[in-house]
């Protein structure tokens, strides 16, 4: 089995572009990023070591902070001189390369090209894929020998094909054994070549981790600081390092109630022998330190967090004392070991050091380690400002009366307590009707007083979505829709207006939709923008077996409604609450977790491991 850590991933932007207009074509924007970019968030947790082979304009793709290999071949640019390249620089056993161009490459692109390898003990594997040629209606085999996973050993072979003066990616290979292995997705393997295709790109949905990243590459923590009592610090992101004034413990002292004395005097390295007498000379209280001299044979009563007198180096339990008496007390030699039940100074944090970093959250562990170091007061990012507004003629508020075809607005309440639980700033803007001016003029207003407007629907593609229009006139958009069930239609961008500027989440208007693309997209940016760090930011997955088949399409991402539970014999599996609909919300209130079905899976058999979020805590 191929470990992702020995591939090296290298993304071949070394190639000439001319049907773009310039030869950068990995540099051209896609969704706000570019090409190269997406290409590199797809790649990445595939494999180790991350390269871009890359020549006139190697600057431009050193800002992705990656070794940027240029070609060592004179006069030929392309992606077997890109290939050559990585082969003689990469520091692992395999090299996996795929172009610059191509966003949508698979997920598990290089697990299933290892898998092909290892089982065809080849040295190499490429990617193949069937369509149907539409000349004579019969399913050809395609080869992308660009995508291709190569022991980097095989350099020789490649070296001894340039020198021959042959140039063609599909045979350079020659007598090594090749795997090709098999993709359903061609889509998944095309490029961009003209900017008309990267129009028809840009209008395609995204995946969920694309979006993800988008998300994550976009937003910055807002400036402002706030000095808080740590009274009232509860929950807020910690805006500096905190570095510790004193050690923690500032002394050694004693983990038991008991006697400390030498553990030399126990001789319990003798093996066996008589009872030990010591001679008890002092007793020492936590916050009270000894006042006399303990000597070898002697030892002083101490309680749990009394200081260690010096010369001390171990703590016999009370219960462990074979006789006690006001003066001596008596001992089995080997009752503990030399150095026990002593906590040394600084074991917890010592002083000059950092306590917590910034990013932190901070909970009621967090606030009783600030307590311990004498800190009253603490530096924290401002609560982020988030508007929020449902959309929609047919909706109304509670206490009006339902109209024919009418509903209550449920969003509004749902964001209201996901954006309360966060920590949010929140100003409920109500609902808004389907009205060009009446839309944007709540735009402009939340854009004044909001960091972030959050709309819950008209981001979909219906004759009364009127929000794409406004917001092609306030601002830039990076998306619309991403590849994911519940939730595909959804915006990111920003909006300004009068020298204000907010970033822009558009949800779904469907209740479940809202809270699937709150938790998994909103979420985590709202966080970054609070300034909270990595861990904070993102949701655990835990791994649950399926109690029943669960059907998915391959392709997309999907999240399920589930149900956590153990069977008889203890284990822990997981079921779906029913029905899927995205405007079932009474499934949300019955569920325990969120079912996560990634991208590159297909239908789930009973007793396979899938990814689950707990929603203790979360809803």
């Amino acid at each position: 089995m191929i470990n992702k850590h020995d591939i090296t991933g290298l993304i071949l932007a070394g190639g000439l572009g001319t049907r773009m207009g310039h030869g950068d074509k990995g540099m051209q924007p896609l969704h706000g990023q570019p090409l190269a970019r997406h290409v590199l968030q797809r790649l990445a947790p595939q494999v180790g070591p991350l390269a871009i082979s890359a020549n006139e304009h190697a600057g431009n793709y050193a800002r992705f902070g990656l070794p940027v290999w240029q070609d060592v071949l004179p006069g030929h640019a392309g992606p077997l001189a890109g290939l050559h390249s990585g082969m003689r620089h990469a520091a692992t056993p395999y090299l996996l390369s795929v172009p610059c161009d191509s966003p949508l490459l698979p997920p598990d692109l290089a697990a299933r090209l290892a898998a092909g390898l290892t089982q065809n003990n080849a040295d190499l594997a490429i990617a193949v894929t069937e369509e149907l040629d539409p000349a004579t209606g019969l399913t050809v085999r395609r080869s992308h020998p660009v995508f291709c996973l190569v022991k980097t050993s095989a350099l020789p072979q490649l070296d001894a094909y340039l020198a021959a003066g042959e140039r063609r990616m599909r045979t350079w290979h020659g007598p090594l054994k090749l795997a090709e292995v098999l993709f359903e997705d061609s889509a998944a393997f095309g490029n961009v070549n003209t900017p008309d295709e990267l129009v028809a790109l840009q209008a395609r949905a995204l995946s969920v981790p694309m979006a993800q990243a988008i998300l994550a590459d976009t937003v910055t923590p807002v400036a402002d600081i706030e000095q808080l009592p740590l009274q009232q610090a509860f929950e807020r992101i910690l805006a500096a390092d905190i570095i510790s004034p004193i050690s923690v413990p500032a002394h050694d002292n004693s983990a038991m109630d008991g006697y400390a004395l030498y553990g030399a005097d126990l001789g319990a390295d003798l093996g066996g022998g008589a009872p030990v007498t010591l001679a008890v000379v002092d007793t020492i209280l936590a916050g009270r330190p000894g006042t006399v001299k303990v000597a070898r044979g002697q030892c002083a009563r101490i309680m749990t967090g009394a200081v260690m007198p010096d010369g001390c180096d171990s703590v016999v339990p009370q219960e462990l004392v074979l006789q006690a008496g006001e003066t001596s007390i008596t001992l089995a030699p080997d009752c503990i070991r030399p150095g026990d039940n002593r906590r040394f100074k600084g074991e917890d944090l010592m002083q000059g050091k950092p306590a917590l970093l910034q990013g932190k959250r901070l909970g009621p562990a967090e606030l009783g380690l600030l307590a311990s170091l004498g800190i009253a007061t603490v530096p924290v990012r401002r609560r982020l400002r988030v508007a929020f507004f449902s959309t929609g003629d047919e909706l109304r508020s509670i206490g009006e009366p339902l109209a024919a075809g009418c509903i209550y607005d449920s969003n509004r309440y749902t964001l209201l307590g996901m954006l309360t639980r966060l920590g949010c700033e929140v100003l409920d803007m109500g609902i808004v009707k389907d009205n060009p001016p009446a839309l944007e003029a709540a735009l402009r207003g939340a854009c004044a007083s909001a960091d972030v407007i959050i709309t819950s629907g008209g981001v979909s593609s219906g004759a009364a979505d009127f929000t794409r229009e406004i917001l092609a006139r306030l601002g830039k958009v990076a998306f619309w829709h991403i590849n994911m069930r519940p939730g595909r239609p959804m915006a990111f961008g920003r909006i300004a207006s009068a020298g204000d500027t907010a970033l822009l989440l558009g949800l779904p208007g469907n209740p479940v939709a809202v809270m699937a693309t709150f938790y998994f997209l909103a979420r985590p940016a709202l966080l970054r923008l609070m300034g909270a760090d990595a861990e904070a930011s993102s949701l655990p997955l835990l791994q649950v077996a399926a109690q029943a088949p669960i059907r998915k399409k391959r392709g997309r991402t999907e999240y399920q409604r589930g149900i956590v539970e153990r069977d008889a014999d203890g284990r822990q599996h997981v079921r779906v609450t029913g029905a899927q609909g995205s405007g079932i919300l009474r499934s949300m209130t019955q569920a325990n977790c969120m079912i996560v079905l990634h991208e590159a899976q297909g239908n789930v058999a009973a007793g396979d491991l899938v990814d689950i979020v707990l929603f203790h805590g979360l809803t």
